[in-house]
């Protein structure tokens, strides 16, 4: 783990899972919050709002609710309504009375602010602007250094990610091209169990989940960059992922579904293409498409000279800045 400048504390629950978890972690994190001296509260999604508001009221605290997604449409939700239900009700309880709220992207913003009349402050998660230092080769990274690599990475590589069409459609992508999973999630087995089904242990690289700086070493070393999600819930339709601006920052285009947020940046700055559907057929034929064409490639890195400039932490901060300063 990397130094931070601040103290974590981890609590260890008797409930790993389900209701129960969440009960006593809430209930946990209520005293730890009761007990504890505090300037400032900042509850970091639905799942610890509760608690935080509750201090807030009862210590007369300022509470900043951090949203990083639309959390009562999360895949693992959309399809459990009691439970769903349950999250969505401390949500309309508590989202009306809150002063300072800040989330991802401007279509969250706007569905909040619909639902609740309140627009969040918008503060996208996008990396700093000091240039990735690339310290590490192919050879080193035991990557093939005659292939063009197609890299998808991820802590939550899951169901409707896209990633299982990916690995169905190399055996229709050129021979030219590998694939590159970086990272951790749900599905992982289950690519690994398609890949040695369709033989293609040589096609297809895993490698596990990364300290950053070192992840940035394997993306800066590919070519095309691939975010896939399906737009399955309302979720997954206005996501905005990390990785979409990790892969401007390293220097590689992009190759995406079509989700709203997702395809204003890549069109707004022209930096890669699209995926008409999920078929894997499709994408392979887009794929194809993308590595014949050298001098779409070299104007697609050339535009993201000026997307990575204008993509940084040090502009997104500044909005961040302007939130706290409210109760410095």
């Amino acid at each position: 783990m990397d130094d931070r400048p601040y103290q974590s504390l981890r609590m260890k629950l008797f409930f790993t899972k389900g209701p129960c978890f969440y009960a006593a972690f809430n209930l946990r994190l209520f005293f730890q919050l009761l007990f504890r001296k505090a300037d400032l509260l900042v509850a970091n999604d639905l799942d610890t709002l509760l608690p935080n508001y509750l201090v807030s009221k009862m210590k007369r605290i300022p509470l900043v609710y951090d949203s990083h997604e639309y959390f009562t449409e999360v895949p693992e939700l959309v399809n459990r309504k009691r439970v769903q239900k349950i999250w969505k009700s401390i949500e309309r309880h508590i989202f009306p009375k809150l002063k300072n709220v800040i989330t991802v992207n401007d279509s969250i913003a706007e569905l909040y602010e619909k639902e609740y009349g309140i627009r969040p402050v918008v503060v996208r998660n996008i990396p700093s602007a000091k240039r990735i230092t690339v310290t590490k080769t192919r050879r080193e990274l035991d990557l093939p250094e005659d292939k063009f690599i197609l890299i998808l990475q991820g802590s939550g590589i899951n169901v409707d990610r896209g990633t299982e069409e990916i690995v169905e459609a190399m055996p229709s992508i050129t021979e030219e091209a590998v694939l590159l999973i970086v990272g951790s999630g749900d599905v992982i087995d289950i690519l690994k169990d398609k890949v040695k089904q369709l033989k293609l242990d040589k096609r297809v690289i895993f490698k596990p989940k990364q300290p950053y700086q070192e992840l940035m070493q394997y993306t800066a070393n590919a070519d095309l960059g691939l975010t896939l999600d399906k737009d399955t819930n309302l979720n997954y339709r206005y996501s905005l992922p990390n990785k979409l601006f990790d892969y401007i920052h390293a220097g590689i285009p992009v190759l995406a579904s079509s989700l709203p947020e997702i395809e204003k940046i890549i069109k707004q700055y022209k930096i890669g293409d699209f995926i008409s559907s999920h078929n894997p057929v499709s994408i392979a034929a887009k794929v194809n498409e993308i590595v014949e064409n050298k001098t779409l490639m070299n104007d697609w890195r050339k535009n993201i000279i000026f997307a990575t400039q204008d993509l940084s932490w040090e502009k997104e901060e500044q909005i961040l800045k302007q939130v706290y300063s409210r109760h410095v």
